[in-house]
């Protein structure tokens, strides 16, 4: 064989095949390969037991016993053992890590799904394009030191991902990890590589269908229960994973049956119809599911997967609802039709033979949902079938509550149901409507009721004209934030002087309503945080408006720039929040990353001001996504309902040891601030909430105006909010540079008189404070590697 640059000849050589694998370049200009390219279970551990050193795990059992296995159930209180060994801080550690594999899996399975079936109908060479960018998967690029340019180039990053789940599910075995500590580093790795399998998720669909690649100025959709035209077929859909349903849109596209047929969605199947083709709504967020159902206005549902109710074939059926199930995870037990004629199936479902079938031939979805929708509506409107009382019923159910209080305690948000009964006994239905956004939509208080009031009905049917009215906007998921966006950005994001990046994700399992998620992205967006958001939060954050009439996707853009609010799509998109951080150190600190993400982790915690909210976090996913946050260094705040992941990562700031950096200009170590002073968190309330958020986005890299701001920002919310300055504002003061200009000769007194801070009064400077406030501003062409974070 003669090879020469660019080709190859064969000499000599007779019945010979030959097959060529994947080519590799060996270009000079190629990025360096980092440590730790596609690391396994112990890769990462070193800067793990960092992380955990200075945010110590502290755990808040649910239950202290051990059910593992046969030789229990064992009593674990106090200092007792299991009987394998184990003891409560090692479970804990280890139940927290499964929730987080959870939650990783159900990411990792609907990638390999979709990835093969966009493999299958698109060819495993169909390009990647997410938009204007150099560096095209960020999170996979960092952690497995590829960069894949075809769909086909994520095989392999999947065969890594499924291999760690499969070694991490492998220790929770009786008689393998005993250590609660490993069991953390452990949960982290699962957290990191759940943001690889989101990140592959949404990156080969954005590819494939065509959605918006990095585009700030996406198209706005019309989200709430009030946007459905009920009077039209109403098709609904509901999970995660769109791929069956773009066959029905392009179906209707194609038959021209989008004016004729109500073509809606909850979850995050929501977000990814309409960013396939905005023609498509979106009811809402998880919590309107049951709600929803019940109305009756659905005349037929789709399945895929991901947080879809267990209970959906006895609630639909009870309403002659057709339900198909297009995904392997989420079968209901319904007999498998996907071979099955069209018209058969059709019969036998609008007759009710049938209340659902599998179907996992996508081209038959496509075909027979719009004719099942348009055949059943007429059916069910003539029977005129709903689950909501009719007036007379609500009266006799409002009458027959003797507000016992067993709704209010099965209640997970602790509601007063029974007050709302009796004030709607006198025709008063506002406590009713005031609690229709604060519900949650969980069914439980029908579960509690003796007197068997089927009393989420009950709400709903009291709430009609709230309803009717709920009508927003929502700004199709935008996918990627591009190179050019980082580069004007970035300098600002981790000087300090944008005060940070708030991150809103996670479930409706909100403490107080829905509205609490808009009031909260309101009140940073006007400070000129950058506010990311996506999923449930993303629509919730939609259905508000001000008193011109506008939701906040109206007023703000969706740039990444400082004041702006950007939506980047469904629960896999969140992959690209990460993937920010890392592009800000690749792109303005001109990091390798590679294979790198220990070096590019660190960056991220002391240098970029971001934190992540999962106020209504309920599902093991949004666990997940909080624990890849927290190994790249970024701080997650949970809401109330937080502490029953059982685990938290908090921050001692007294304890001055846990906060010293590497300073490897020169190789000094500094005593710093707690910053950030947490990793994972809850808060009890908006009010405790608001000023954590801005604490939390102070970084040790910040420059003095940026600190300035930061310090403004985080003032003024507690004085807000809890009506006091912060008991620990001084502690983020390094000189008198730092301080809020408004207020800064009170706070120079405060410094004097009250934490023995030395003052030039004459020229108002601080002479002398802590000896921890050291400043370590820099400039970003100092050298290529500036600090390491959490040393010993």
């Amino acid at each position: 064989m003669v090879i020469k640059k660019g080709k190859f000849t064969i000499e000599g050589l007779e019945n010979v095949q030959i097959n060529i694998g994947k080519v590799t370049s060996s270009d000079e200009d190629e990025e360096p390969q980092g440590p730790t390219p596609a690391p396994d279970i112990h890769g990462l551990r070193d800067w793990d037991m960092r992380l955990l050193k200075r945010y110590e795990p502290v755990y808040s059992p649910i239950c202290d016993l051990c059910c593992y296995c046969t030789y229990g159930k064992c009593d674990l209180t106090g200092n007792k053992e299991g009987a394998c060994g184990i003891n409560m801080e090692a479970h804990q550690a280890r139940e927290a890590m499964l929730r987080t594999l959870t939650g990783a899996a159900a990411h990792a399975g609907h990638g390999r799904h979709l990835l093969n079936h966009l493999i299958k109908r698109f060819g495993a060479d169909h390009p990647i394009d997410v938009g204007p960018t150099n560096i095209k998967a960020p999170v996979t690029q960092t952690v497995l030191g590829i960069k894949p340019e075809t769909i086909g180039d994520f095989v392999p990053v999947l065969d890594y991902v499924e291999e760690q789940i499969t070694q991490l599910l492998a220790t929770t075995h009786i008689g393998q990890e005993g250590s609660a500590i490993d069991f953390e580093s452990k949960a982290l790795h699962a957290g990191m590589v759940d943001h690889v399998g989101m990140e592959v998720s949404d990156i080969i669909q954005i590819s494939c269908l065509d959605m918006p690649k990095s585009q700030a100025d996406a198209p706005l959709v019309d989200v709430g229960m009030g946007i459905i035209d009920s009077t039209k077929p109403v098709l609904l859909c509901i999970g995660h994973n769109v791929a069956a349903v773009t066959y029905i849109m392009d179906y209707m596209e194609e038959h021209d049956l989008f004016d004729k047929i109500e073509l809606a969605a909850i979850c995050c199947t929501a977000h990814d119809m309409t960013r396939f083709n905005p023609k498509a709504k979106v009811v809402g967020s998880l919590s309107k599911q049951l709600k929803y159902i019940r109305s009756g206005i659905p005349d037929l549902i789709i399945v895929d997967e991901q947080c879809i109710r267990a209970d959906m074939m006895r609630e639909t059926s009870k309403l002659h609802i057709p339900v198909i199930a297009t995904n392997d995870k989420v079968m209901y037990g319904l007999p498998d039709r996907s071979k099955d004629d069209i018209d058969d199936i059709i019969r036998d479902l609008a007759s009710g033979d049938q209340p659902g079938v599998l179907l996992f031939d996508y081209e038959k979805v496509g075909e027979l949902a719009p004719k099942l929708v348009m055949k059943m509506a007429p059916i069910r409107k003539e029977k005129g079938i709903t689950a909501l009382p009719s007036d007379e019923e609500f009266k006799k159910l409002a009458s027959s509550c003797t507000q016992c209080g067993a709704c209010v305690i099965g209640c997970p948000q602790g509601l007063e149901i029974d007050k709302a009964m009796e004030a709607a006994v006198e025709g008063n239905l506002t406590l009713f409507e005031e609690l229709h956004d604060k519900c949650i939509g969980c069914g439980r208080c029908d579960v509690e009721c003796p007197k068997n009031i089927p009393v989420l009905d009950v709400i709903e049917k009291a709430s009609q004209k709230v309803i009717r009215e709920e009508k927003g906007k929502l700004r199709t998921g935008r996918g990627q934030v591009g190179d050019a966006e980082i580069r004007e950005e970035g300098v600002n994001l981790v000087m300090g002087t944008t005060p940070g990046v708030v991150a809103i994700i996670g479930c409706p399992n909100y403490p107080d309503g829905s509205r609490d998620v808009y009031e909260i992205a309101e009140e940073m967006l006007q400070r000129s945080y950058i506010v990311v958001t996506s999923g449930c939060s993303a629509m919730d954050i939609g259905m508000f408006k001000d008193d011109e009439g506008k939701t906040l996707y109206e007023r703000y853009g969706g740039g990444f720039l400082k004041g702006n609010l950007l939506n980047t799509g469904s629960c896999v998109s969140n992959a690209h929040i990460t993937a920010t951080t890392i592009k800000v150190a690749a792109i303005f600190a001109r990091r390798d990353i590679s294979g790198n993400f220990e070096e590019i982790a660190d960056y991220v915690m002391n240098r970029i001001g971001a934190v992540g909210l999962a106020w209504g976090g309920s599902t093991q996913k949004a666990l997940s996504i909080g624990t890849g946050c927290n190994r790249l260094g970024i701080p997650v705040v949970l809401g109330p309902h937080g502490p029953k992941y059982r685990r938290a990562y908090p921050g001692k700031a007294y304890d001055k040891d846990k906060w010293n950096l590497l300073d490897a200009r020169d190789g000094s170590v500094h005593n710093v601030e707690p910053a950030p002073e947490h990793l994972l968190i809850s808060a009890e309330n908006k009010a405790e909430l608001m000023p954590l958020l801005a604490k939390l986005c102070f970084r040790p890299g910040d420059n003095n105006l940026g600190r300035m701001i930061k310090l403004t920002h985080y003032i003024e919310l507690s004085e807000k909010y809890l009506g006091v300055l912060p008991d620990d504002w001084h502690i983020y003061v390094r000189s008198e540079a730092d301080l809020p200009l408004a207020k800064r000769e009170e706070l120079l007194k405060i410094l004097e008189e009250e934490h023995g801070w030395k003052i030039d009064w004459d020229r108002k400077k601080i002479l002398e404070g802590p000896a921890r406030m050291v400043d370590i501003s820099f400039q970003p062409t100092n050298v290529p590697r500036l600090c390491k974070g959490a040393v010993e």
